[in-house]
C-alpha cells in the first residue's frame, strides 16, 4: 500500500501541489478517527499537546486517543513506540514545546 506523506513546516512556505496530486478527503468512520500523539519529553510539550487532542476532539469523532511520551528528548523515539503508534493510530501528532 502507498501512502503520501505531508509534512507542514510553519517556517516555510507550503509547497505547491498539483490538483491532481490531491486524492479524496478521506472521512472518520462510524467509530472515529484512532489519534496517535507523540510527546518528546521537552518542557511544556504535554501541556501543548494536550490542547491540540482537544482542539481535535470538538472538531472529529475519535474513536480512542494513544499517548506516547519519548524517555529521552535528544534521541528519537525507540522502536516499540513507533510501532504502538503504527498498530494502534491512523494518525500521529507529535510536538515539541518549551
Amino acid at each position: 500500500m502507498t501512502q503520501t506523506v505531508r509534512l507542514v513546516i510553519p517556517s516555510a512556505p507550503a509547497p505547491a501541489v498539483p490538483p491532481a496530486a490531491h486524492s479524496a478527503p478521506q472521512r472518520a468512520g462510524d467509530s472515529g478517527i484512532r489519534l496517535g500523539v507523540l510527546d518528546n519529553s521537552k518542557g511544556n510539550a504535554d501541556h501543548l499537546l494536550a490542547m491540540i487532542v482537544d482542539g481535535v476532539q470538538k472538531s472529529l469523532p475519535l474513536a480512542s486517543v494513544v499517548m506516547t511520551r519519548k524517555p529521552y528528548v535528544s534521541m528519537a523515539a525507540p522502536a516499540e513506540i513507533l510501532d504502538q503508534l503504527a498498530r494502534e493510530a491512523d494518525i500521529v501528532i507529535s510536538a515539541m514545546a518549551d
